[in-house]
């Protein structure tokens, strides 16, 4: 396994996955949202920097959300007035 560090550039965040293969550039992820529901990625740049031990090369990921992700999945989920989501309640 490969720990790798995402950028999420929708949420602008980062955090730390393992995965098999590095994913390459275009190519898509299903990554977990803040409120617990998956999502399409997509990568949008790959790089690596030199560890501060040995000679290893760490993998860097830069994504985003793939468009027509946000839609809602059900009628009463959306966006309010404000542009802000608005996840279905019941």
């Amino acid at each position: 396994m490969i720990e790798i560090e995402v950028q999420n550039e929708t949420h602008q965040t980062q955090s730390r996955l393992r995965f098999a293969a590095v994913p390459r550039i275009g190519e898509g992820l299903r990554l977990r949202e803040p409120d617990g529901i998956w999502a399409s990625y997509d990568v949008l740049d790959v790089w690596y920097q030199k560890a501060e031990y040995g000679d290893v090369w760490i993998p860097f990921l830069h994504v985003r959300m793939t468009p027509g992700e946000v839609a809602p999945v059900h009628p009463q989920q959306g966006f309010d007035a404000k542009g802000e989501f608005v996840p279905f309640r019941i």
